[in-house]
């Protein structure tokens, strides 16, 4: 894709961002291999070349694949990556999944960021907010940030998840045209429990619609049944006979009693009010 074809004022936010990140001399990127952090490094490793350093959270709310190929992005790219395993799960804070549940991720990968920053001389900590992130009241990782002074380049400049896209294509980014993606532990309804053992079923669920070719897709944890969502516009291709048939199999192989499909389709946020199942 050709740079001209870019807005104008989308060019200028890029450019506004340039200027900005060259104002740090170092700076630490809170990054997961996703569209936002993905750009936000790409831009910073041209800014500041090995002084961008990139913090990858090796957790297990994070699934297997989604750490390899964000490893293997920053390898191609010659980006300067650090992986660091976070202890979330170690915390009864976090594994109750009372609804503040996002805070206390975001505050154990925020804290392990402050620790790599002080050993290495790094003043300036970010992460891939975008401008519209700041007007979703469900986001908690918004008040880690804040109480740990992260900062945030891409929403300072204004730009928007669509424009963020357009700029990683013209770039070449693989993560142009990715996904939404959240953490496994978002799979469980608010008030049940995290647990690790359940979510590597969670996991290898997903891992089944993945392989199918689904690319929105989240397998919702209900105990011993499974509540998938795929893009509406998908579901003719769920009720083929040989692809539904394989996600039954899979996703009962992978623990589930019960595997269902939701018809109301992908959307974000669906387990945040749910009842414990």
């Amino acid at each position: 894709m050709p740079t001209q074809i870019i807005p104008a004022a989308v060019q200028a936010k890029e450019e506004e961002l340039k200027a900005l990140l060259k104002n740090y001399a170092a700076l630490a990127i809170a990054y997961s291999g996703g569209v936002d952090s993905a750009y936000l490094s790409c831009i910073a490793h041209e800014v500041l070349c090995d002084n961008a350093r990139l913090i990858l959270a090796d957790s297990p709310s994070i699934p297997r694949t989604e750490v390899r190929d964000a490893r293997a992005l920053a390898e191609a790219r010659g980006w300067n990556l650090t992986v660091v395993a976070t202890t979330e799960f170690e915390k009864e804070e976090f594994l109750k999944n009372d609804g503040t549940r996002c805070y206390y991720c975001k505050d154990e990968l925020f804290n392990q960021m402050d620790a790599y920053a002080k050993v290495n001389g790094i003043k300036v900590l970010a992460y891939g907010e975008l401008a519209e992130d700041r007007l979703d009241p469900t986001r908690l990782g918004v008040k880690a940030a804040l109480e740990h002074a992260i900062v945030a380049p891409l929403a300072e400049v204004g730009l928007e998840k669509e424009e963020i896209r357009r700029l990683s294509r013209v770039r070449e980014l693989p993560t142009w045209n990715k996904a939404s993606f959240a953490c496994l532990s978002s799979r469980f309804p608010t008030g049940t429990r995290v647990v690790p053992e359940e979510m590597k079923k969670v996991e290898a669920a997903e891992e089944i619609l993945k392989g199918l070719g689904f690319r929105q897709y989240r397998a919702r944890h209900h105990g011993t049944l499974c509540r998938v969502e795929i893009d509406v516009q998908d579901i003719p291709k769920m009720l083929d006979e040989k692809t539904r048939q394989a996600v039954l199999d899979g996703i009962t192989h992978a623990g589930y009693r019960y595997v269902t499909l939701d018809l109301a389709g992908y959307r974000t946020g669906s387990t945040a009010d749910l009842p414990q199942a």
